[in-house]
């Protein structure tokens, strides 16, 4: 899943960059723009040579703002003014894009693919989307280019990676531990793998394995970058630490930089492409979970075995986008609220659960969590985790 919004290239500028899956306004996003008539052959990029998209909107808005992208490509764009009408040609149309005055879908037909509203609609665009069950959302006009980019990748759609998210139900519940952990475990296996820190205020993840001196880009290096990322040049520039990519905020005491949303898409769009698996440390704020939360194909919610944690968990998945969710318990067996009763609270399966180790807080502060990683109870863990992965992650030879 993903979701993102986008920004024109900068005049002089080739396309703009890469998607990766991200919503809109808050969120992340950038992708090619369809070549002008200067530009080649331009419709490429169309899902089907032979289909059209359909928008289903009221919104003349909505609706020059995509006959300008779909006429730019040399495409056909069929609009319905609302869901009966849209629901004669739905199943016939190579793509399914609604407008954000949509409220209710024809019966029986697939999910649309994207979202479509305008930038100042807020955090409605993705409650809608989430009830709806849209893919993503592209706030327009600003993410136009990724729409188009978008819409390219659907027709010939290449090899990609998985992007797992982690995040905590509550303040303190160990996630970056344990998406250290399942991308030191995969990388054992032999997968190339990218942890990406999608936090700006948790202070570094690169402090939690002792890495904030290794040379290599790090968030603030790519907050400027524009047009399509390539994903070996991505994957040459980050740092490495126990065999896996990795990409930070720096561990330092100065206010983080914000990184557009068009550039931290972009950038998740290459590691997708780049790697076999990129775990996601997501954060619990509003701003990380929408910018990376709905590029997430699955999101692991770590909880403590804690009846408060329980209740924080539900309320964040309130922000979550609809896609696949698991719970991760840490705490000891026994505890009085256990794997069941959490899984019964919160409303979501309980995949595994988070060993707890003694020493593990000092070996936080230390940096000292991946020589924790080989032990055999997060090994089994981990394991667990990406058994839970099925064939979706394809390994090489195991490191």
């Amino acid at each position: 899943m993903s979701r993102h919004q986008i920004l024109p290239p900068p005049s002089g500028q080739g396309p703009a960059g890469p998607t990766g899956n991200a919503p809109g306004s808050p969120p992340a996003g950038t992708s090619r723009a369809p070549a002008g008539p200067a530009g080649g052959s331009t419709d490429a990029w169309l899902p089907d040579a032979s289909g059209e998209v359909l928008l289903v909107t009221a919104s003349a808005f909505l609706r020059s703002e995509v006959e300008r992208i779909v006429a730019a490509a040399g495409g056909r764009l069929r609009v319905a003014a609302d869901a009966a009408e849209g629901g004669r040609h739905w199943d016939g149309a190579a793509a399914v894009l609604v407008g954000s005055d949509i409220r209710e879908l024809p019966p029986r037909r697939r999910a649309p693919a994207v979202l479509v509203g305008l930038d100042g609609e807020g955090d409605s665009l993705w409650h809608l989307a989430a009830a709806l069950g849209a893919e993503r959302v592209a706030v327009l006009p600003d993410a136009a280019a990724w729409l188009a980019d978008h819409l390219s990748r659907s027709r010939t759609p290449g090899p990609g990676g998985l992007v797992l998210g982690v995040t905590g139900g509550c303040g303190g519940a160990g996630a970056t531990t344990a998406a250290i952990w399942i991308a030191q475990a995969a990388a054992g296996m032999g997968a190339r793998v990218l942890l990406v820190d999608g936090d700006p205020w948790g202070g570094g993840l690169e402090l939690a394995i002792a890495a904030e001196d290794y040379p290599g880009l790090r968030w603030p290096d790519l907050s400027d970058a524009r047009g399509s990322i390539d994903p070996l040049q991505l994957a040459d520039s980050l740092p490495v630490s126990g065999g896996f990519s990795f990409l930070s905020w720096p561990a330092s005491r100065e206010q983080p930089d914000q990184v557009a949303a068009p550039a931290a898409a972009g950038v998740l769009d290459a590691a997708r492409r780049g790697y076999e698996l990129v775990v996601v440390d997501i954060g619990r704020r509003a701003e990380p979970l929408k910018t990376f939360a709905w590029d997430c194909d699955r999101i692991f919610v770590v909880v403590p075995a804690q009846l408060k944690a329980a209740v924080a968990a539900v309320r964040l998945l309130q922000e979550f986008p609809p896609v696949e969710a698991s719970v991760l318990v840490r705490g000891k067996p026994g505890a009085a609220i256990d794997g069941p009763l959490l899984a019964e609270a919160i409303g979501l399966p309980v995949l595994g659960r988070v060993p707890e180790l003694r020493g593990m807080a000092a070996a936080v502060e230390s940096g000292r969590l991946l020589d924790l990683g080989r032990r055999r109870s997060v090994r089994r863990f981990a394991g667990t985790v990406l058994d839970s992965l099925g064939d979706g992650l394809p390994v090489g030879e195991p490191a």
